[in-house]
Order: structure tokens, then C-alpha cells, then sequence
């Protein structure tokens, strides 16, 4: 079978096309013949981290979604031609979350990722592709959908009445807008460009800022909001956002930090999350659990996921180039 690996020293790209043996599930794993895998800005990170060593001949990539194609004696839940997508935490299948479920991330440092034509995985790692879903589609959900999912709904409560704000139109990003119209909560979205702007608003958004014509975007939103400030807020985790992000929230209200998409830098200001009475919700992707929970949810709406754009299988580097631009507006996907 064909796969991608990372390599040491492959130059810029560290992105390299190898054949490799198809792999065999054992009695309680299956095999998934992938149709489609897509990136999140995680996979830039690593792309970057393996020219600093460790990560040879890994196999990137977290989200992908196929076909079963061959089950394990001991398999009772999957058949060949189940449609089915793998979680981001391959161990983390229901409860809390436990720190040694880290390692079992796919396309990580530790474990082999999507960017493959065959996977095999344990049975348990895998959640059903909603019908009303492609493969395509289902591909995006892993790491961004599950992530908004976990964050805002599970653990951040997300109903009708509230309101969220979303910071860009990345992946999470709209995933929590798409989550967040289909409860009946009001979403406000900064961008810097109107026209993501104009297409956040027919996705549902009712507050448009743009944090370059208005880079006070917190006075906007405190002003918008008749002084109450967001209910929720997708926390992109960075310096560029976060006291601002504090200076938005509403009393009572939470702060789903996702990650350090704008960077590492300076520590925010946490004195007035005190004063408020808000939280800050750490969140790391999700479980199976909330993976199967959320898919429920997409089926119950008909919700469709954002996709931007779709590469072939020959043209990763290129889907890898276009997610680091920036100019993306949903998520990234490789047609296997």
C-alpha cells in the first residue's frame, strides 16, 4: 500500500511517499480501508517538529474516515463495508480523561497516523460515519468537530439563549458556529476578512467583527452585547487573544481554550475570570464517547461540515502549504 512519511531530513517538505506492506488486524482490531483524511493546524506543528528529529517514517495525520475492510476474529461490532471514522485518542473510549491516553493520539510522535491507504486499529477506537455524511465529509470530524463538541457542549453546556464567539473560520471555529445555531444560542465571529465574515453570517452568525478594522474587538463585543459580554468563548489559546478574550466574557461564563493557534508568548491576565466568577475549560480533542455523541447530534440537524478545499492523494504538500496560509475557510482534506 501507499503512505506518507515524516523524514529528518527530507528538506523543506518532510513529507515523503513510500510503499509499505498493507498491515493485518489482530482478533480485536480492524482494518480500515481509508477514503479520505483531513489536516488540522496540529499536523503543521509536527510537520515542523520532525526536522528537529524523532519522528522519522512516522505516518501523519489524525482524521481520516473509509471503509472497514477486514475485522479481527474477536470482532462483533464491525463488518466489512461499515462505514466508519477513527478517534483522535485511539485508548480514550468513555470516562474522564487520563493523562496516558496521550501517546495513543494518532499521527503523533508516539503512534502512526491517517495519511495511509490501510490503517488497523482496535475496534473500540472506531464510531459509525453518519449516514447523511461522505467519507470526505466525515474525515473533517476527529480532531476539529469533536473538539468544539467536547468543549462547548459537553462540558461548556452550550443552549439556546447564550452566546459564543468565535475567533476565525477555521476548522473549530465553525464547527462551533455550526453547533452553536443549531442549539439557538446567538454566535459572534471575528475575522480579518469581510468576505469570511459574509459567509460566517449565512452559516448562522449574527455579530461580524473585523479584528483589523477593529482591533478593540472586545469593547465591540461588550458594546454588541449590551455590556453582558459572551456566554462561551472558543479560546484559540495564544497571546494575540486571550486577555482580550478574558475582557469579552461574560459573568459566569467560559472560556473553552482549545489550543495555541496564535502562538506562544506572554501569560493573560486571569485576575478578572475571579471577579466574574468564569472558567476556563482546557480541552484536548474528545473520547469516543463524545466522538459517537456528536455524530448524533450532526444526524439529528443535518449538519454538513465546512470543507474548504480537496486535495488528491499527490498532492498533500500542497494541502499542507494551503492550510499554513491561512486563507482557508473550513477544513482541509486529501482524497484518498
Amino acid at each position: 500500500m501507499k503512505a506518507y512519511h515524516l523524514h529528518d531530513d527530507a528538506g523543506v517538505g518532510r513529507l515523503v511517499r513510500a510503499d509499505v506492506a498493507k498491515p493485518e488486524p489482530g482478533k480485536s482490531e480492524v482494518r480500515i480501508r481509508l477514503e479520505a483524511a483531513s489536516l488540522n493546524y496540529r499536523d503543521l506543528l509536527i510537520l515542523d517538529a520532525a526536522g528537529q528529529g524523532g519522528l522519522n517514517g512516522r505516518v501523519p495525520l489524525c482524521d481520516g474516515a473509509g471503509v472497514v475492510d477486514a475485522v479481527g476474529s474477536d470482532v462483533m461490532q464491525w463488518r466489512v463495508g461499515d462505514r466508519v471514522a477513527a478517534a483522535y485518542f485511539r485508548d480514550w473510549v468513555s470516562g474522564p480523561f487520563k493523562r496516558g491516553y496521550i501517546p495513543s493520539a494518532l499521527g503523533s510522535r508516539t503512534l502512526d497516523g491517517v495519511l495511509t491507504e490501510y490503517i488497523v486499529l482496535p475496534a473500540t477506537a472506531l464510531v459509525a460515519v453518519p449516514k447523511h455524511l461522505t467519507s470526505v465529509e466525515a474525515a473533517t470530524l476527529p480532531c476539529a468537530a469533536v473538539t468544539a463538541w467536547h468543549g462547548l457542549v459537553t462540558r461548556g453546556g452550550l443552549s439556546k439563549g447564550d452566546t459564543l464567539l468565535v475567533q476565525g473560520t477555521g476548522g473549530v471555529a465553525l464547527f462551533g458556529l455550526q453547533f452553536a445555531a443549531a442549539l439557538g444560542a446567538r454566535a459572534i465571529v471575528i475575522s480579518s476578512s469581510n468576505a469570511k465574515l459574509d459567509r460566517a453570517k449565512a452559516l448562522g452568525a449574527s455579530i461580524l467583527i473585523n479584528y483589523r478594522d477593529t482591533p478593540d474587538w472586545d469593547v465591540a463585543i461588550m458594546k454588541a452585547t449590551d455590556g453582558q459580554g459572551a456566554s462561551h468563548i472558543l479560546e484559540l489559546g495564544g497571546p494575540g487573544t486571550y486577555d482580550r478574550s478574558i475582557r469579552s466574557v461574560a459573568s459566569g461564563g467560559k472560556i473553552v481554550q482549545i489550543g495555541v493557534l496564535t502562538g506562544f508568548g506572554p501569560k493573560p491576565d486571569l485576575a478578572r475570570l475571579q471577579w466574574e466568577n468564569a472558567n476556563i475549560i482546557g480541552v484536548t480533542v474528545g473520547s469516543v464517547e463524545h466522538f459517537a455523541a456528536m455524530n448524533r447530534f450532526l444526524a439529528e440537524h443535518a449538519i454538513h461540515p465546512i470543507i474548504d478545499r480537496i486535495y488528491g492523494f499527490d498532492e498533500v504538500p500542497e494541502a499542507y502549504a494551503h492550510l499554513q496560509s491561512g486563507s482557508h475557510f473550513g477544513k482541509v482534506v486529501v482524497e484518498l
